[in-house]
């Protein structure tokens, strides 16, 4: 999916289901964990999107049933990133 704004090349979303979390403020905690750890653990992917020069919409879903701590968190977001970028490589290198 390609970003609509121009001078934004990688635009992230991130969202917590009603279904695990009833209480807005249990989504919401959700929510900001993630922004924070994205926050400090998106630069390899800023820097591949920039590389590439195509823009880049990327939506995370925390679908666990469980409220995540800051450390899973902090401890995940890379693996999330660096999987990103290897789906990324592998859908946009042309086949021979």
């Amino acid at each position: 999916m390609q970003a609509e704004t121009p001078g934004e090349s990688l635009q992230t979303g991130v969202a917590a289901g009603t279904r695990h979390f009833k209480r807005a403020v249990h989504r919401n905690r959700v929510k900001r964990l993630m922004r924070e750890s994205y926050r400090l653990h998106a630069l390899p992917l800023q820097q591949y999107v920039e590389e590439k020069q195509q823009p880049m919409v990327v939506f995370m879903l925390y679908i666990d049933k469980v409220l995540p701590t800051q450390e899973l968190l902090h401890q995940k977001m890379p693996l999330v990133i660096k999987r990103i970028i290897k789906e990324l490589d592998e859908n946009t290198t042309p086949a021979t």
